[in-house]
């Protein structure tokens, strides 16, 4: 899903593992930094954020890095990295700067921090310096990738979402096709420049611009792999690295049908999870279901294909609700535990006849729809363009039909996640040559990175951040029991506070920590309103 949906509303699943056999090393699998050339020319001149149109918190400063494109031309075609930050508030207790990634692949960051200032970040604010960075090919760095298409109609998630009994290859084969080639159209040679390598050698060209000899980082979901991926080029160049909703990073690079699969699986989990919840408390899921809320699920989304959920209170787009609506809409809300009170009040008032709230998420959160312009927000073109530019999937168009089957019978609310929607990596055409496949193995003589992992996260599942943690062999892991995607900021003390330690001091927790999630499942807010709720949840986590 895109960033954080993919892989923000990345929902996947596991069981069919269909491997990408051993490939030859890719151009870019030395592990080498930037030259000292390309470093030595990056210079940052910092000045007040312009004034968007919502207004710019206070104190929050911008600059634009001028990078290469390829670090193999240092001097030839740049990219135009845009940064922002938050000076460090005890200038005489000052550590450094802190930077940070909210996922994707094609999260923003620097806008959070035009917005809100140091944000969640405040209490790190005192001793460090909270930097952004909008990666390559990413918001308000240039030149920015945006595919220019209609998401719902065109994009990796369209709809209707195909299923073996509806499915027309030929048609569905055509689509995905003139979804790439609008892509590679539209964003011209950027496209063979995004990975996460790369990513992650501009990471350390600005780390040494604002004066830090080694890298202080916290990263969520994708973020994690660029930390990984970091950790793995720069061994040296790091004193802290938080990665937090980690995604196991040799098989989200290597093996990403089995990955995407393993996503989706996690996905099934929440849900069963959450209406499990539901049973339980029926005051806090505001008695959707009575005594079997997930029999009421299938109920309401089979009852929608037939007769579609009228959605007429929602005014930039009334369309009615149908039963993708209601998955991709679920899926949303599972990204956080703060949003189960939210999806209680979506499905019983679709329940009672009313959809808006169901369309408002659906176009505002799961889509990017720009309510005003009718537009789309271009993070799920940045979270396929990028994630297909590296990652290794294979060319036969049959094992993403298999795929998709087999998803349809293992997965039946989150199937469209793992395999039919895949497809588009097959036919990608504009590799990153400079990718980096692994090996993810962290020295014995580095900083101990802190992995945070949530034993029910449902887009990068617990078993994935084990599985990082012994690959790196060079890692701590810290374990939040709960639900939702990541840990930090919001669901438990716990998390933040030996969090904030570990970056302020290097102190690690002692290994086997457990933290407990403290976020109960509550009604929604009095403030119902569909679109206030759909913001809500749109920030709410969604960061792979």
């Amino acid at each position: 899903m895109a960033g954080s949906r993919r892989r923000w509303i990345a929902v996947a699943g596991a069981v069919c593992t269909v491997l990408v056999g051993p490939q030859p090393a890719l151009a870019g699998d030395t592990g080498s930094p930037p030259s000292a050339t390309a470093l030595s020319a990056v210079t940052l001149t910092w000045t007040p954020c312009p004034t968007a149109e919502a207004g710019t918190a206070a104190g929050v400063q911008c600059s634009t890095a001028d990078l290469p494109m390829d670090y193999d031309q240092p001097t030839g075609a740049e990219v135009h990295i845009a940064v922002a930050r938050v000076p460090a508030t005890d200038r005489a207790h000052r550590i450094g700067s802190l930077f940070f990634n909210f996922g994707g692949p094609g999260g923003t960051s620097v806008d959070y921090l035009q917005a809100n200032g140091a944000g969640i970040f405040a209490d790190l604010n005192k001793r460090f310096d909270i930097v952004a960075f909008d990666p390559r090919g990413v918001g308000q760095s240039t030149p920015s990738i945006d595919c220019q298409v209609n998401q719902e109609q065109l994009g990796i998630y369209s709809q209707p979402v195909p299923t073996p009994q509806t499915l027309d290859r030929s048609a569905y084969v055509a689509k995905v096709k003139a979804y790439v080639n609008a892509c590679v159209q539209k964003n011209g040679e950027i496209l063979r420049h995004v990975s996460t390598a790369n990513v992650a050698r501009d990471m350390d060209a600005l780390r040494a611009a604002v004066g830090d000899p080694k890298l202080s980082y916290l990263g969520f979901s994708y973020g994690t792999f660029l930390g990984a991926t970091y950790a793995a080029l720069f061994p040296r160049n790091y004193r802290a690295l938080v990665l937090d909703g980690p995604i196991d990073a040799e098989q989200y690079i290597n093996d990403p049908i089995k990955e995407i699969a393993e996503q989706t699986a996690g996905f099934e989990d929440a849900l069963d999870r959450f209406l499990a919840a539901c049973k339980a408390d029926q005051v806090a899921c505001q008695h959707f279901g009575g005594t079997d809320p997930s029999a009421a699920f299938d109920a309401l989304i089979a009852q929608a294909e037939k007769d579609p959920i009228d959605a007429s209170g929602y005014t930039p787009d009334p369309r009615p609700v149908d039963g993708d609506d209601i998955r991709m809409a679920t899926a949303i809300f599972l990204y956080a535990k703060q949003s189960w009170g939210a999806l209680a009040q979506a499905l019983s008032e679709a329940a009672a006849g009313d959809g808006t709230f169901i369309r408002a998420v659906v176009d505002e959160a799961f889509y990017g729809r720009n309510p005003d312009t009718g537009t789309f927000d271009p993070i799920s073109d940045r979270y396929f363009t990028i994630g297909a530019s590296e990652q290794r999937y294979p060319r036969n168009l049959q094992l993403f039909f298999d795929r998709g089957a087999r998803s349809y019978q293992d997965y039946p609310h989150f199937w469209w996640n793992s395999g039919y929607a895949e497809l588009s990596y097959a036919l990608w055409p504009a590799r990153d040559a400079d990718a980096y496949a692994g090996p993810f193995t962290i020295p014995a003589s580095s900083a101990t990175p802190l992995v945070i992992a949530t034993t029910h996260d449902p887009a990068t599942p617990y078993v994935g951040a084990k599985r990082l943690v012994r690959e790196q062999g060079n890692s701590r892991l810290l374990t939040m029991a709960g639900d939702g995607h990541t840990a930090y900021a919001g669901n438990s003390p716990c998390i933040d506070r030996l969090t904030n330690a570990y970056l302020v001091s290097g102190a690690l927790p002692p290994p086997g920590t457990v933290c407990q999630q403290d976020v109960p499942f509550a009604s929604s807010a009095s403030d119902t309103s569909a679109r206030a709720a759909a913001a809500v949840v749109a920030g709410a986590g969604h960061r792979r």
